[in-house]
């Protein structure tokens, strides 16, 4: 199946929809799309980096305008989320990384099922995580090496701790403008600029128009909506990622 520019651009608008209104998905559905097209994974990865050194620039600076931002909490996630991401680009670049994916998916469905119980019926005051630079340096390598996993992993921990839903996907969209740009540095010293194709131009180009909406949508949507919303983003896609890995 052959897909064309507009049909990228469609994909890359909605995908950074989602990521931008729920601090996830872009890359998953991202590079599940080029996968699915035919595009080797650690190529797909790196297109997808590639694209969000630019769509998470332009929502980082839409979340700021918004004031969905905590910058203590930036500041904590930025250095680790960047040495992770460099590790996972060496991983995925020299060594199969796979086997531990299932198990990564199965623990993400776990933490959207927490986050809808917490959403239905408890929904706690908002207060300050306490496991952050631990969560950067796992979400930013899984990122790379997973081609998406930075959103999923430290947005859903970070809720589950008790952290503001609109601060957090804030937060967690604008750190990942630094992770992206090195992680997607460290793809090109390995894979030189084959990683920009059509599919890449159509996802840049959907997702910058898409950005300053979803930072719109996050600081509209109520709290509890928001933490429900995540929670079924993360247990569809992690599941979905599942079947895949296993079947």
């Amino acid at each position: 199946m052959e897909f064309d520019l507009v049909t990228f651009i469609a994909i890359g608008f909605g995908a950074q929809l989602v990521d931008g209104a729920l601090g996830m998905a872009f890359g998953v559905i991202s590079s599940t799309m080029l996968i699915a097209v035919g595009v080797p994974p650690r190529v797909a990865s790196a297109g997808v980096h590639a694209v969000e050194t630019v769509t998470t620039g332009v929502s980082g600076l839409s979340h700021a305008f918004h004031g969905n931002i905590d910058w203590p909490l930036f500041r904590r996630l930025v250095v680790p989320g960047v040495v992770g991401g460099v590790l996972g680009a060496y991983v995925l670049t020299n060594i199969p990384a796979d086997i531990a994916k299932p198990i990564v998916l199965s623990y993400l469905m776990i933490i959207g099922g927490v986050l809808l119980w917490k959403a239905s019926f408890t929904m706690p005051k908002a207060k300050k995580p306490w496991l952050v630079a631990p969560l950067g340096l796992v979400g930013g390598f899984l990122d790379a090496a997973g081609g998406g996993g930075w959103g999923p992993v430290v947005t859903g921990n970070l809720l589950v701790q008790g952290s503001d839903p609109r601060k957090t996907i804030g937060t967690v969209n604008s750190s990942e403008f630094f992770v992206a740009l090195a992680t997607s540095s460290a793809f090109l010293l390995h894979l030189g600029w084959e990683v920009l194709t059509t599919a890449t131009l159509g996802l840049l180009i959907g997702g910058v128009a898409a950005a300053p909406f979803g930072a719109l949508l996050a600081k509209r949507i109520p709290a509890r909506m928001l933490m429900t919303l995540v929670g079924v983003v993360l247990i569809t896609t992690s599941g979905y990622g599942v079947y895949r890995a296993v079947f």
